[in-house]
């Protein structure tokens, strides 16, 4: 079953055309969900038009961007699907030329592809390695090349990266790719924070710990414990000093901050969502 949630569609949270990000373009890659329900993409995407923006929806499954702005659309927000290979760079500039084409600019971008395969140093080979790289960190500097220079030209902008506690932490996992093609897109972010803060663009990162997304019942359960939803469900509840996952509207909400005219004078820092995980973590 999907996680619950009593935000996602409720009338009460319909679009607000003086929200927080009023006026705001926004390109969110990643912006599906795997399984039914409200993955951090969407929530994300839903949320951000929710506050006034338009947003371009990209996902490699265009089902799965489509269901994300027909959410939208119900609340009466502006968004628009689009499919696409991210790790490819053709493939980005068609993304960016077809946000562009629709909406004029873009003002926020939020990249949210990843992906974890386990493995530690004898187990991964170097072709699930490479994978890993290209997967969770490659494509990030592939969008943000693109969209750079536009930013720049509109005088300013917002970035905002998905890290991962695994970064930080060794959190039981044998996660080594994962962890550090996680890492590499922190240093990254920190790095391109410094370099654009001049030209009014900001750059931060948001690094969920253990979140309750449908990516728990339709892949985890099935890699991690056999398939046994109810026993994964109660292991990951169990390791947060705040004894239970977060879900996707804790991460969207970071977000929301990071992309907003709020933290005009943020950039270059890491807003960690894990319910305290990392803090009890050696």
């Amino acid at each position: 079953m999907a996680p619950s949630d009593d935000r996602g569609t409720q009338p009460g949270g319909q679009n607000r055309s003086g929200g927080r990000l009023s006026g705001k373009r926004v390109l969110i890659l990643g912006a599906g969900s795997v399984g039914e329900g409200i993955g951090n993409g969407r929530a994300m995407a839903v949320l951000f038009a929710r506050e006034g923006a338009q947003v371009a929806c990209v996902d490699l499954h265009l089902a799965a961007a489509e269901e994300t702005t027909a959410l939208i659309a119900k609340e009466g927000g502006q968004a628009f699907a689009l499919s696409g290979d991210v790790t490819q760079e053709s493939e980005i500039a068609r993304i960016v030329e077809a946000t562009l084409s629709a909406f004029g600019g873009i003002d926020i971008l939020v990249n949210n592809v990843g992906g974890s395969v386990p493995g530690g140093p004898e187990e991964l080979t170097p072709e699930a390695w490479h994978r890993q790289f290209h997967h969770n960190l490659h494509y990030v500097h592939l969008s943000t090349r693109a969209v750079l220079p536009l930013m720049k030209k509109q005088g300013g902008g917002a970035i905002v990266n998905l890290s991962s506690i695994a970064a930080m932490r060794n959190i039981g996992n044998d996660l080594m790719a994962y962890a550090a093609s996680k890492a590499g897109v922190t240093a990254l972010s920190k790095m391109i924070a410094v370099r654009y803060a001049p030209h009014g663009i900001r750059c931060n990162v948001v690094v969920p710990g253990l979140m309750h997304t449908p990516l728990v019942e339709a892949r985890l359960a099935g890699q991690r414990s056999g398939g046994d939803i109810a026993a994964i469900v109660a292991k990951r509840n169990a390791q947060p000093p705040m004894g239970r996952m977060g879900d996707a509207w804790d991460v969207a909400y970071a977000a929301l901050y990071l992309a907003s005219d709020e933290a005009k004078y943020v950039t270059g820092v890491e807003i960690v969502v894990d319910g305290g995980l990392t803090l009890k973590t050696p």
